[in-house]
């Protein structure tokens, strides 16, 4: 492909205009997060102010691929067990969601059902913070949506070329592109100013060798992408399972009785995530337009 070609392609999804901006309210916050006498009162009121927005956060929160034992039913208890950095990233989920949510559902469960594996890997190894970890799952693919909504012809030409050839959908991207939604989503990451623990992560899924400072958090995703896709949870609009990269196996550190256990705690998780999609879905077909439940 021509070289000006891409940069064109390259252009446009570096200056996305269709997704939704995001919410005025992330802006705000990120000011509020830079003062240090900033209390978890005063974000939880910012927040609330959006109801739609609050009842979709508390959902995310109390979802299973957190896991929390206790109901969390305040904004100011999510606010304090999460932390700033994953409600933030959060606020941006919910607001992106919405379109993947009507558009394309398939993305949508395979998105939740790699957040649970991450959650679920990210506690058993002691990772500092596992909450970073399980929402850099849930929006790693957030590049395929870009594309989507930016370029909507040429998705259509790679899912075709990924069908006819037989091929994986990263590479009938990078043919078509150029580039990829990995990095695509990287640099979304890195516009919407999200930590570094969640932009390697998403921009490194399919090569988490590339990661600089986060490889343990980009190899967790990297692994729960491809197990996720081993079992079918979503197909993330790619019917082929990616190979499992070879270091970031060893980084892991997993044992066959580690990864039965692991898959063992996944798969019970699964059904509670399945229930919170089809509620999703309910939502979308008989309450659009509505706000949802609070809790």
């Amino acid at each position: 492909m021509e070289e000006d070609k891409r940069a064109e392609f390259r252009r446009a999804l570096r200056e996305i205009k269709n997704l939704p901006t995001l919410p005025g309210i992330v802006l705000k916050l990120s000011k509020m997060a830079e003062d240090p006498d900033t209390t978890t009162e005063q974000m939880g009121k910012v927040i609330s102010k959006d109801h739609i927005l609050a009842a979709k956060l508390l959902k995310l929160v109390n979802s299973a691929f957190y896991g929390f034992p206790q109901r969390i039913s305040s904004l100011n208890s999510a606010i304090i067990l999460l932390g700033f950095s994953v409600i933030k990233s959060l606020i941006i989920s919910a607001s992106i969601f919405e379109v993947m949510e009507s558009q394309d559902i398939e993305l949508w469960e395979h998105s939740l059902g790699s957040a649970v594996v991450c959650s679920v890997l990210a506690k058993r190894l002691g990772v500092k913070d596992p909450e970073e970890v399980s929402t850099a799952g849930l929006i790693h693919d957030i590049g395929k949506v870009a594309i989507k909504m930016e370029l909507p012809r040429e998705y259509e030409r790679i899912t075709e070329l990924a069908r006819s050839r037989q091929i994986s959908r990263i590479e009938a991207e990078r043919e078509i592109l150029g580039l990829d939604h990995a990095e695509v989503g990287g640099w979304l990451a890195r516009s919407w100013n999200l930590p570094n623990k969640l932009v390697e992560p998403i921009a490194t899924h399919h090569d988490p060798r590339q990661a600089k400072e986060e490889q343990l958090a980009a190899s967790i995703v990297h692994f729960g992408d491809v197990m996720i896709r081993g079992l079918g949870y979503g197909h993330a609009g790619d019917i082929w399972v990616p190979p499992l990269d070879n270091r970031a196996w060893r980084m892991l550190e997993l044992t066959p009785n580690d990864l039965d256990l692991v898959l063992e705690e996944v798969e019970e998780k699964l059904w509670d995530v399945k229930g919170f999609s089809l509620e999703i879905q309910a939502n979308l077909e008989g309450n659009a337009g509505a706000p949802p439940s609070p809790v």
